[in-house]
């Protein structure tokens, strides 16, 4: 061994053995840092690689909604970016025809509601989830000034898009709850978005209507009442997912992994910075109220989150149930909705400890 000279001297002088010399040599080097580098930080293996051509996509949201955030955000921030992926984004208004773009490959990416969308793939629509930002549900019930609680809602009406979609299912899972039957509280296809629904509700056409935030703040400062929070329900439900078809997975699987790291990222972004984050809902929803937009926030980027991404299988196959029960001809197996190696990834390569500098926070 090479050593310094001072320390061949010393080790003579004072007649040290060899093995008393070199731990007394690694505790100075320890000591004093000499000769020893710093460890270098776990390098994001998923990021782009310096010069290479970004990799265009098509990816479609489902709704417009605070409750994809974390997609809003990544676009408007270049997260997407970082990791080599331009992506043309698609507005849909509803499940099916959103789902029916990702089945042509269309696009390759949906952004949509898992719950919503697990009927029809279960029926056997090509899709797949590969990732889940939120996971619970954020669906408060908005009634009437008159209504204070469920069982007021006898004689009444709750307005839903269309029959058999995700707010009607919903809709019927509440009322059973409760004990009531759909003879004496009417579910009524009106059709519609959100704010369309809503105007309904203004109207009088319906009395009661399920909201996401931040609508349930639009909908007290107009004097209807918060009557429920679904979340209180306790079901397995899956919100937001990152969904892709057969053959982006089977063609481009370091691409769907670059997409899940980038999502995984924008949780962590959202987090760190409310303000860019309000700002791209704000930008999405053309919404300029300060309660509203903290309101969207606080439930989908602290409430509802699931930073690690991973689909919960239990929920998925309740969800497949579900469907069965209300008419879905079910082709596939629950297993065969989802995809976790993605996700599962991010974990095993110590990207989730990088980003999030240490253990990554449950809640």
């Amino acid at each position: 061994m090479n050593r310094p000279s001072f320390f061949r001297k010393s080790r003579h002088r004072v007649g040290f053995t060899s093995r008393a010399f070199i731990k007394l040599w690694v505790v100075l080097m320890l000591v004093t840092g000499i000769g020893i580098a710093p460890l270098p930080a776990q390098a994001n293996p998923y990021l782009a690689a310096p010069g290479a051509a970004p990799v265009t996509v098509r990816a479609g949201t489902c709704a417009t909604t605070g409750g994809f955030i974390h997609f809003y955000t990544a676009l408007d921030n270049g997260v997407f970016d970082k990791y080599g992926i331009k992506v043309n984004h698609v507005y849909f208004q509803g499940t099916p025809i959103s789902l029916a773009a990702l089945h042509s490959d269309e696009i390759q990416f949906l952004y949509c509601a898992a719950d919503a969308t697990i009927p029809g793939i279960a029926a056997g629509i090509d899709a797949k989830m590969v990732a889940s930002p939120l996971v619970g549900l954020a669906w408060v019930l908005l009634g009437r000034k008159d209504i204070k609680k469920i069982e007021d809602l006898k004689g009444k009406s709750i307005g839903v898009t269309r029959p058999g979609d995700f707010t009607f299912r919903l809709s019927r899972i509440l009322l059973k709850t409760f004990n009531l039957t759909e003879e004496e509280v009417k579910i009524r296809p009106i059709g519609g978005s959100q704010p369309e629904r809503y105007n309904a509700l203004r109207q009088d056409i319906i009395q009661a209507l399920l909201v996401t935030p931040p609508l349930d703040v639009r909908g007290k400062k107009d004097g209807f009442n918060v009557i429920y929070n679904l979340n209180e329900l306790g079901l397995p439900f899956i919100y937001s997912s990152l969904h892709t078809n057969s053959k982006t997975l089977k063609e481009r699987p370091a691409l769907v992994q670059r997409s899940v790291a980038a999502i995984a990222e924008a949780i962590h972004f959202v987090e760190k910075n409310p303000e860019k984050a309000m700002a791209s809902i704000a930008k999405v929803l053309r919404l300029k109220d300060p309660e509203a937009l903290q309101s969207a926030y606080n439930a989908y980027a602290r409430s509802l989150v699931n930073r690690r991404l991973t689909v919960p299988a239990n929920a998925v196959a309740e969800a497949v149930e579900n469907a069965r029960q209300t008419g879905t001809n079910v082709k596939r197996m629950p297993a065969d909705l989802f995809d976790n190696t993605f996700a599962e990834n991010l974990d095993k390569s110590g990207f989730l400890k990088e980003i999030w500098g240490g253990q990554v926070p449950e809640k």
